[in-house]
């Protein structure tokens, strides 16, 4: 049994635990899961086939009697365009070449997913979600965790229904949040050629990961808020409970959310 929060940080009832939060901690099983799920959104990429070959260029070397030949023209033996009257333009195909194919390209039948198997899978999300119950990783992973309460932190499913942002603030900084709020708020300046092509130039922090069981406008209200990030139990996947392999992410769930995790499970 553990306590249930209200939106003002007072107790407000118990909600028992289902199994899914006293699975062993595998990180070794969380990172290959991580992993894998990075991997597929990786989009495979290289040249065509035919790059840099679509020209009428050929080689024309000693031929006795040709319109065509290089021999004894001062031409270099590359392969040359074919022009009107039976004359070569200029040299094309070759990597060294204007529009010739590249020397080494990046192969396009590479493969950069890795797979994992279901079960595999499914351990690793259990994992990670009993990992989120003991302070001492999630202390490790950089979070502050509110003092003088047990992980994991439940609230009622009011906090489901809060549209707006101040008001979600002010449930955060009841619920002891505010130390945590005040780390991910500072953003770490990036540089390199992330910065320089205009990829982002600034690195936010993890903060608290809410789950509830259906969003009713707190996705909405979180969005304005640095660090935190909103799921639900359907949408709730591995990489938000382990940010960068890293298990231990502080959630913050609502007592629907609890319930409906025992179910999945």
């Amino acid at each position: 049994m553990v306590t249930v929060y209200a939106t003002n940080g007072k107790s407000k009832g118990t909600v028992t635990l289902p199994k899914v939060f006293y699975t062993p901690y595998r990180p070794d099983v969380i990172q290959r899961a991580v992993v894998s799920v990075q991997a597929g959104r990786r989009t495979p990429y290289g040249t065509t086939a035919y790059a840099g070959l679509r020209t009428t260029a050929d080689y024309f070397g000693r031929r006795k009697k040709a319109y065509r030949m290089t021999i004894n023209r001062g031409m270099s033996r590359l392969p040359r365009e074919k022009t009107g009257g039976g004359g070569l333009g200029k040299v094309r195909r070759v990597p060294q070449s204007r529009g010739g194919r590249r020397a080494h390209p990046p192969k396009p039948e590479r493969v950069y997913t890795k797979k994992i198997n279901k079960r595999e899978h499914a351990l690793a999300f259990k994992s990670a979600v009993g990992a989120t119950t003991n302070r001492d990783i999630v202390a490790a992973r950089g979070h502050l965790v509110p003092d003088k309460k047990d992980l994991p932190l439940v609230v009622e499913d009011a906090i489901q229904s809060i549209a707006k942002t101040k008001e979600l603030l002010k449930v955060l900084e009841d619920l002891g949040f505010a130390a945590e709020l005040a780390r991910t708020r500072e953003s770490k300046l990036v540089t390199g050629v992330k910065r320089m092509r205009g990829r982002g130039s600034h690195k936010q922090k993890k903060g608290v990961l809410i789950v509830v069981s259906e969003d009713a406008g707190v996705r909405k209200a979180a969005s304005n808020i640095p660090g935190v990030n909103v799921e639900t139990t359907t949408s709730l996947g591995i990489e938000e409970l382990a940010p960068g392999t890293q298990p231990g992410r502080l959630v913050l769930w609502s007592k629907s959310a609890v319930e409906k995790m025992g179910d999945a499970a």
